[in-house]
């Protein structure tokens, strides 16, 4: 029903949508060829309307849907780099590929117009519903809502927009006759759009929503509090100094507000512990905002949850095993990053053994082999430097499982002996293994091929309400106040007392007698409910609690004092962002949310220098921003004519 609903709409915007380009590769998005003329007097009736409202939240898939997901927001920072496929590998690397249009290494790579043309359908489709929503032709009895959910996706989209390009066309308004001649406002006013819109939801949404998914006031109140940060970001230190300090107070305001309404969830795992489509973890109240999937085959559309797919190490191909449901189909896009493992209290905080997957069980053991289904498979030691336990990084049945007394087939070291910390060598070697992020394990597919999933995709929760919070008070010069946000998700993440510390869980958990694709695969299982906590950390078990709560803003934990003396911090405002942003890696790891974070504090290029080699070498103060799609460039026109090659140049952003 919602993939029909979604044609319909989209039918009806893309004769309004911003250029031709767009217009053209937005049909990509239907399964069918468009035969019937255009119209819009469908959405003149109330039943138009509601249906409209409905299938607005569908662009709200796009950003977990296909690799952009992760090429616009994951790549080229601090926490990823290429892993053993290469598709993606120019949003990375910011090498001579990365311009304004990409040249597709193949059907996976994300092309700069992707992001822009989506967000300008998801614009339209507001405009549309604002304008019909407000006529006396509507009766019914939604009106602020309706007017509310379009006004919270306009800013949310242009948020985007601005996060990545900068200033963006404003197109607040549909038309009748496709548009050719845009010009792009400033970010300034881009930034003050997004606000207005925000502001209007905020105003607009209710409290609580109708049904699971629902915009409300709470993520209004969410995104309005970004956008307040963005526009007081170093990016915009050119022209923001007059509003700064008016906009961290209210960001603070904001969150605070959201933060008294929800609760985080009492587990870090909570979060990511899926065992079915629409289950307990995808209600939990931490969850402000999330993209809507589900088994439904019918509401798929092109806008599936592919996320699962990404974060994959290779499995398949090693001793003892075979690909299956609950290990995902490893596509091995994104491999985690040495900053990844050591801004992490590998003792202590629990948040880096619950979101990594560090053990498979063997599921494929070989006939006339010692093993059996079950037993430990592969392992990932996260150790730290100085470790002589381990000889080289891979480890062939050399380490014995001590619960089994077999040997492990296939055991990884993050630093073997001799490795001495140098953070380019040991797993950087090996392309396809290393710690798989499990927060978007899918265990629920239908089959061990399947790339679809029906997770929900999160777009806000509280644990970065309580971030922003901080962040607006450490823009405000109050520290210890920020440390209190701070410390409150630092006090879920530290283990418990009589906590099991190798206790693991993730998404593959999914796959059990109601999986859909049980049947299929019997008990071909590599899911294992443990880590590698004991093995990495070269420690005896224990039960005892542990704090992680930071007192005193002069002396940071061990791990972060390291990576701010590595970036050559020494202020105590470069140092508390530092330990934001830190945080924000614990916290949101993989949580498409680090481009932009580093990009709008300007510290994407001293972070991508020190931490990912790939764009170390290209990476320079330019790519804060992306590049205007050169599909863009070429439509629009200007007073009658395509633009020359110098508009084009006056167009874009500088140095591209």
């Amino acid at each position: 029903m919602i993939m029909k609903l979604y044609k319909k709409i989209v039918y009806s915007v893309l004769a309004m949508t911003l250029v031709g380009n767009t217009l053209s590769s937005c049909s990509d998005f239907l399964d069918e060829e468009l035969t019937t003329q255009l119209s819009t007097d469908y959405f003149d009736t109330d039943e138009g309307i509601t249906e409209l409202a409905q299938g607005m939240y569908y662009n709200l898939r796009f950003h977990f849907s296909k690799e952009w997901a992760y090429a616009t927001t994951n790549f080229g920072t601090d926490e990823f780099r290429i892993g053993g496929n290469t598709s993606n590998a120019a949003w990375n690397s910011y090498d001579g590929s990365f311009k304004s249009q990409i040249t597709a290494m193949d059907s996976n790579t994300a092309l700069m117009e992707t992001l822009w043309d989506n967000m300008y359908v998801g614009i339209n489709t507001a405009n549309l519903l604002l304008e019909k929503v407000s006529s006396e032709k509507y009766t019914g009895s939604n009106k602020e809502r309706y007017m509310g959910e379009a006004h919270f996706l306009r800013g949310f989209n242009y948020l985007k927009l601005v996060s990545q390009y900068g200033g963006v066309p404003l197109k607040l308004s549909t038309n009748t006759i496709p548009e050719r001649e845009f010009t792009r406002a400033t970010t300034e006013a881009t930034v003050q759009q997004v606000i207005n819109d925000l502001k209007k939801a905020y105003e607009l949404l209710p409290q609580t929503a109708t049904m699971t998914g629902d915009m409300t006031k709470d993520a209004a109140a969410h995104f309005l509090a970004k956008a307040y940060l963005f526009r007081a970001s170093e990016i915009n230190d050119s022209w923001n100094d007059k509003t700064k300090s008016a906009d961290c107070t209210e960001a603070l305001r904001l969150a605070k507000e959201v933060i008294a309404h929800r609760s985080l969830a009492p587990d870090y795992s909570d979060l990511w512990n899926y065992t079915t489509p629409d289950g307990d973890n995808e209600q939990l109240s931490e969850v402000i905002l999330a993209a809507q999937f589900s088994a439904d085959k019918s509401s798929r559309g092109r806008y599936g949850n592919t996320c699962h797919l990404y974060f994959l190490a290779k499995y398949s191909e090693l001793s003892q095993m075979m690909r299956d449901i609950a290990g995902g189909r490893e596509y091995q896009r994104l491999r985690t990053t040495y900053y990844m493992y050591n801004v992490y209290d590998m003792v202590n905080d629990s948040r880096f053994w619950k979101s990594f997957k560090t053990k498979y069980a063997v599921n494929n053991p070989a006939k006339g082999s010692i093993y059996q289904k079950g037993d430990l498979g592969i392992m990932y030691v996260v150790n730290r430097p100085g470790d002589t336990r381990f000889e080289s990084m891979q480890m062939k049945d050399k380490v014995v499982c001590e619960k089994t007394g077999k040997t492990i087939p296939t055991v990884f070291v993050a630093y073997p002996k001799g490795k001495n910390g140098k953070d380019d060598t040991a797993l950087y070697d090996d392309k396809s293994h290393f710690p798989s992020l499990s927060k978007y394990f899918d265990g629920s597919r239908e089959g061990v091929t399947d790339n679809v999933g029906a997770r929900d995709g999160i777009l806000a929760r509280l644990g970065e309400t309580y971030l922003i919070a901080a962040e607006a008070l450490i823009r405000l010069h109050e520290y210890n106040d920020a440390l209190y946000y701070i410390n409150e998700l630092r006090k879920r993440a530290a283990y418990k007392t009589g906590e099991n510390r190798s206790a693991y869980c993730d998404g593959g958990a999914a796959y059990h007698s109601g999986a859909l694709g049980y049947p299929s695969m019997g008990d071909i299982n590599s899911y294992i409910p443990e880590n590698s906590y004991y093995e990495s950390n070269n420690i005896t078990p224990t039960t005892a609690a542990t704090d992680l709560e930071v007192t005193d803003i002069h002396s940071l934990p061990v791990e972060d004092e390291e990576i701010i003396t590595k970036l050559n911090y020494t202020g105590d405002y470069d140092r508390m962002m530092c330990f934001l942003l830190n945080e924000r890696s614990r916290e949101l790891c993989g949580e498409f949310l680090r481009w932009v974070d580093l990009a709008r504090t300007k510290t994407l290029v001293a972070r991508a220098r020190a931490f990912n080699p790939d764009a170390a070498p290209n990476i320079d103060e330019h790519h804060c921003l992306r590049p205007i799609p050169q599909t863009y460039l070429d439509a629009i026109q200007k007073s009658g004519h395509a633009l020359t090659a110098e508009e084009k140049k006056a167009e874009q952003n500088p140095g591209y």
